[in-house]
């Protein structure tokens, strides 16, 4: 009954991060899978937490395809070439000590709080279409993306977004909606590899689920009546991934030695 209570505490707080600050929120899944709801194995901890994040992000995805924000052409082209990144990856990921997985994750969680402190480009062309070019950068990109989300079981939508503006040069409200969809993708292939193995947490996952669309109504309210304070929630937010991060970093820090 704890752990199942934890578990929605958990989903709620990553879906309130993510609503309110945006790309970087489900970085958290993992240490509050591996250190507040329990989970002892880490690899279940990101399986579950890929399947989590996996739901989340497509859940979003139908609202910003709803409001046109999605460039069907190059999300598909990105994200499927991301899956077979995301394959490679998650199976590599396996093969990995749990206890130095954990650490190489802490490094992430660095660099994903390092990246939401720098200042976003609104720059872009927001009537960009696909042609040969740019699908061969998505591909590249894609791949390579891919490969690092499922090795890690995040979500790597601080990288994705980047990515496909680096890739497309579409405005950033597109590049958000369109990640989505490989963020799904990507998600649901790491944890299809991790179930495949037993890797996954059936019960938690959909508590975490539930507790993370509660969370992110929450935050996504909460954001329109903060939006002038965005930079400073993001830097806020980042903050407490580092650290978070050092925490993970010095539990982990064992399997080294």
């Amino acid at each position: 009954m704890i752990s199942d209570a934890l578990a929605v505490l958990s989903g709620s707080a990553v879906g309130f991060t993510l609503g309110l600050v945006g790309g970087g929120g489900s970085i958290l899944a993992v240490p509050l899978l591996l250190y507040v709801v329990g989970i002892k194995n880490p690899h279940v901890a990101i399986g579950t937490s890929a399947l989590a994040v996996s739901v989340n992000a497509f859940a979003n995805l139908i609202a910003h395809s709803r409001a046109g924000n999605v460039k069907w052409p190059c999300a598909i082209v990105f994200g499927v070439s991301g899956v077979a990144g995301a394959f490679i990856g998650s199976t590599l990921g396996k093969l990995v000590d749990g206890e130095k997985l954990v650490f190489l994750f802490g490094l992430v969680m660095i660099a994903v709080a390092l990246a939401m402190l720098r200042p976003r480009q609104s720059e872009g062309d927001p009537a960009v279409r696909i042609n040969p070019a740019i699908a061969a950068r998505l591909v590249g990109i894609g791949l390579l993306t891919g490969l690092l989300a499922g090795f890690f079981g995040i979500g790597g939508g601080f990288l994705i977004v980047p990515g496909i503006m680096l890739g497309s040069g579409m405005a950033m409200l597109n590049a958000v909606g369109s990640s989505l969809f490989s963020v799904g993708a990507f998600g649901l292939t790491t944890a299809a590899t991790y179930a495949y193995d037993g890797l996954v947490d059936w019960r938690i996952a959909a508590e975490f689920v539930a507790g993370g669309i509660v969370g992110g109504v929450a935050g996504i309210a909460l954001a329109g009546r903060l939006s002038a304070s965005k930079g400073l929630l993001n830097r806020i937010f980042a903050s407490l991934v580092l650290t978070v991060a050092a925490y993970v970093l010095w539990r982990s820090s064992a399997a080294w030695m």
